[in-house]
């Protein structure tokens, strides 16, 4: 049986919002996800351009890695305001998402 590849999503999180999910084990989403009703991801590629447009300047950005197909019915594509599919996630993200970190 061949095993699908997998499709990493990430979410870009300030220092305080990456120690908070740590301690929490949970994160409900930064105050524009929760303002839109879902947690904004990114694939790799979209996440560059969304660090350069949203956190421009900001130290201790931490990258969250996530599997796009393990997120389930709750990840949707949606598009942007350009038309850029983008995805997006109904319900917080746990630390049993996580398939990797890494400090920016």
């Amino acid at each position: 049986m061949k095993v699908p590849p997998v499709r990493p999503v990430v979410k870009l999180l300030r220092a305080a919002e990456w120690a908070s999910f740590e301690t929490q084990g949970s994160f409900a989403g930064s105050a524009d996800d929760v303002r839109d009703g879902f947690i904004h991801l990114s694939t790799p590629e979209q996440a560059v351009v969304t660090r350069k447009k949203y956190f421009a300047g900001e130290a201790g950005l931490v990258e969250v890695t996530c599997d796009a197909d393990a997120l389930g019915e709750m990840l949707r594509w949606e598009p942007s305001r350009g038309g850029a599919l983008f995805p997006h996630l109904y319900r917080p993200l746990v630390q049993a998402d996580v398939t990797a970190v890494r400090q920016l």
